[in-house]
């Protein structure tokens, strides 16, 4: 049994942009008094929404489902990501290609598992296609070295029977607006989404059945007949636990020493006028990622509810092992960001950043999740190895079959992996982790 008092809480540095930008909602209340529950997820993101959309769809309809949010949903990790969800492994930095056949076929069937429940949701409550498309994405180079790893990748690709396009400067030149690219490589299985406006909505659809309690944060967790987990204004009593908090599962007195919490920042402009998209050109929604995965990853969005024509730019990388990112680490991404967006649109010269944030990611040393039973009815779908849209709604699901099924198609594949291997002592980790990435931010030169 366990008894845990939760005494930190994750601290997003930033407003999370992509839900700042679109309509506000009134919300969801926050435990005010003590509940009872058959289910409680902690929270509310893309691990927890599909672990009680699962649920919802293998329960009877008179078992309760409660979502512990302790933030407002998108406010956290969830809203914070750049939007894509990939379904092919797309680690381009090396000589040659070193994924192994089988274990990517593997992972690309779960990964495309993960997109279609996104999708089929997103189909259900009627979300339009700028929440949730069906793109595929676009790898881009803007170096010799770039167009190098892109086109390792393409006979990994080939290896595998997974179709894919080149594109030339030109077309990466139409699609946009920008000469910076000179290469792109494109696949059709991925999906990018407005993070924020797919969770909530996601949310919204899920509340009819399944009860969300925003602002609700967990202070202390005693497992047991039944379990309890303590908020500020109330308690939940419930038979069976998933923990879908990512990194934050540390905090509960789990998997200690296992973790590693990595921040990733971003920078999105403000409204766009109509003369400076003119000037831009292109098409109206696009996502470009690098060749170089310390490159800088490029959106541009149209306007969806009010929210504007804007341009998000993602790069730099920290290791904040205290789940807290300094002050210095977003001056660093201030600078490294206005570098890259004026290299890329200098046609754009002027045009301002009306947002900056940073997200957390969860990682291990083996790149192996946080997943299973942890003690009697309280299971983890954590630690994404920094692929939060897809392995989260993948851990999602594959923790509510276990916890109902036992025993799934889904689980047969998901369940077939390591636990997160021991990490190196401090203060050695953080400094070899920190100068590592920065090391490899040099390395991505123009890329960055």
């Amino acid at each position: 049994m366990t008894h845990k008092k939760i005494t930190r809480l994750p601290k997003d540095p930033g407003p999370a942009a992509w839900n700042q930008i679109i309509e506000p909602e009134a919300g969801y209340d926050s435990i005010s008094k003590d509940i009872e529950a058959d289910w409680a997820i902690v929270g509310g993101g893309w691990a927890g929404l599909a672990a009680a959309r699962r649920l919802s769809q293998l329960l009877p309809s008179d078992e309760k489902i409660v979502v512990l949010e302790a933030k407002r949903l998108a406010e956290g990790p969830a809203g914070r990501n750049s939007g894509f969800m990939i379904d092919l492994p797309h680690d381009l930095n090396s000589d040659t290609y070193a994924g192994s056949n089988e274990s990517d076929l593997k992972q690309i069937k779960l990964n495309r598992h993960a997109i279609d429940f996104a999708e089929a949701a997103a189909n259900e409550y009627g979300m339009p296609k700028a929440v949730f498309s069906r793109k595929g994405k676009i790898t881009a180079a803007s170096t010799e070295q770039g167009i190098e790893h892109i086109e390792s990748y393409s006979k990994h690709l080939i290896d595998i029977g997974e179709a894919f396009s080149f594109k030339s400067a030109e077309e990466m030149l139409d699609i946009t607006g920008s000469n910076f690219y000179i290469k792109g490589l494109q696949t059709e299985g991925g999906a990018m989404v407005q993070p924020a406006a797919f969770i909530r909505a996601l949310g919204k659809g899920l509340s009819g059945r399944v009860e969300i309690y925003e602002n609700s944060p967990v202070i202390e967790l005693k497992t047991g007949t039944p379990h309890v987990l303590s908020t500020p204004a109330g308690k939940v009593k419930a038979r069976n636990i998933i923990l879908a908090v990512n990194g934050h599962i540390q905090s509960f007195g789990f998997y200690p020493k296992r973790l590693l919490h990595v921040f990733t920042f971003a920078s999105m402009t403000r409204k766009l006028t109509p003369s400076e998209l003119k000037v831009l050109g292109g098409q109206s929604d696009w996502g470009i990622l690098p060749a170089d995965p310390m490159g800088t990853t490029v959106r541009k969005i149209s306007n969806y509810s009010g929210s504007g024509d804007r341009i998000i730019i993602r790069n730099l990388a920290t290791l904040n092992q205290s789940l807290e990112a300094p002050a210095a680490d977003m001056r660093r991404a201030k600078a490294m960001q206005d570098k890259s967006f004026d290299a890329r649109f200098p046609m754009l010269k002027g045009v301002e950043m009306e947002h900056r944030w940073g997200g957390r990611l969860c990682l291990s040393m083996n790149s192996m999740p946080a997943f299973g039973e942890l003690e009697d009815r309280v299971w983890s779908a954590c630690c994404q190895n920094g692929l939060g849209t897809v392995k989260g709604t993948l851990s999602g699901i594959a923790a509510a079959e276990l916890a109902v099924l036992g025993s799934s198609d889904l689980l047969t594949d998901f369940l077939d992996h390591q636990a997160p291997s021991k990490l190196p002592p401090e203060p050695f980790l953080s400094l070899g982790a920190n100068m590592t990435m920065r090391w490899k931010q040099w390395q991505a030169g123009k890329e960055l």
